[in-house]
């Protein structure tokens, strides 16, 4: 039966046309662009068509320059630079408009051998996944420091916990998407989207799966980040902004507990001291600040219900943009194709 499935795969493959874009968000890359094409495959087995679309964030040197010498096929440009998370929407958005049946997302600065393209759109070719994304084990990589070593592997395990994927390498940017994916992923920050895709994965059941690969070593610091402490601080708000997005009756339930928590407990002491006293013993603010936090602890958990309503018709607005990207798609296919 798994012999059969195989085959399934290899003759869906086989007959249908398929198209590959990879994507490259840029923020003045003229440095380092024309080694990253140069690197990028010209070929890959179950795929028919290979492209390359430049997200140009409003680069003020040659980034648009060398990429028309090198022959990109397509060129986005914002006129000003709006942040990778924007950037990456925008190649996602273009892609879609253009075609592609697979995405890969790769950084302009050479950080990914361009032949582990081949292991990122296999799985998704064959039907196994619909978001692959690399791993770079981190623990093999020699110019980071243990410090972001640790940090780095705290904060992949924190979005697997939010997520409910086992994603190892959450902040790795080195991905493939099907075009199923591309159309439910709509990103909602402005400093990264790695974290965010990978937690809306997640809670719409999309399937990840992860490939290992060896980086090459960075010739420049990262423009994403000021500094590690930036870094973390900028990870960390988009993951509980994120997680109270996603499960808001959660998140206003774990805020109200130790309101809730304390307040009964000083309802406990004056009742235990009242019932021992054989009557009132003058502890009647235990009994004034346990009803207050108590009333605080429910009117957040009543906005945790509330948010969780609005949360129940955001899911239909977003079923809605799918929808409305599917039929899009599908007439700009009936227009290419009368």
């Amino acid at each position: 039966m798994k012999g059969e499935g195989c085959l399934l795969a290899v003759l869906r493959i086989t007959i249908s046309a398929v198209k590959l874009i990879i994507q490259i968000p840029c923020y003045n890359e003229a440095d380092t662009l024309s080694q990253t094409l140069a690197d990028l495959p010209s070929t890959i087995p179950g795929i028919d068509c290979i492209e390359t679309l430049i997200v140009d964030d409003g680069s003020r040197d040659g980034t648009v320059a060398v990429a028309q010498a090198c022959g990109v096929t397509h060129i986005v440009r914002h006129p000003q630079n709006l942040g990778l998370a924007k950037a990456f929407q925008t190649g996602l958005d273009a892609c879609l408009q253009r075609g592609a049946d697979v995405i890969v997302n790769t950084d302009a600065d050479n950080q990914y051998p361009g032949h582990y393209i081949l292991d990122l759109v296999m799985p998704i070719v064959r039907g196994e996944a619909e978001i692959v994304i690399a791993n770079r084990q981190i623990t093999q990589i020699e110019h980071f420091s243990p410090l972001k070593k640790l940090l780095q592997q705290l904060g992949s395990w924190t979005v697997r916990t939010v997520s409910g994927t086992d994603v190892p390498d959450a902040p790795s940017g080195f991905r493939a998407y099907s075009q199923e994916a591309a159309l439910r992923l709509t990103i909602l920050t402005r400093f990264s989207y790695t974290l965010e895709t990978i937690i809306q994965a997640g809670k719409l059941g999309l399937a990840l799966q992860s490939v290992p690969i060896v980086t090459n070593e960075t010739k420049r610091p990262s423009r994403l980040q000021r500094n590690m402490w930036h870094f973390i601080k900028a990870q960390a708000g988009t993951i509980i902004r994120l997680y109270a997005f996603y499960e808001p009756l959660r998140t206003f339930a774990y805020l109200s507990l130790p309101f809730l928590l304390v307040g009964l407990g000083a309802w406990l002491r004056f009742l235990i001291i009242y019932l021992n006293a054989g009557g009132y013993a003058g502890l009647l603010q235990s009994l004034t600040i346990g009803t207050g936090l108590f009333i605080v602890g429910v009117l957040i958990l009543i906005l945790g219900i509330l948010a969780d309503i609005i949360g129940k018709h955001r899911q239909l607005t977003q079923e809605t943009l799918y929808r409305l990207k599917k039929l899009e798609l599908g007439q700009r296919n009936v227009n290419r194709n009368p």
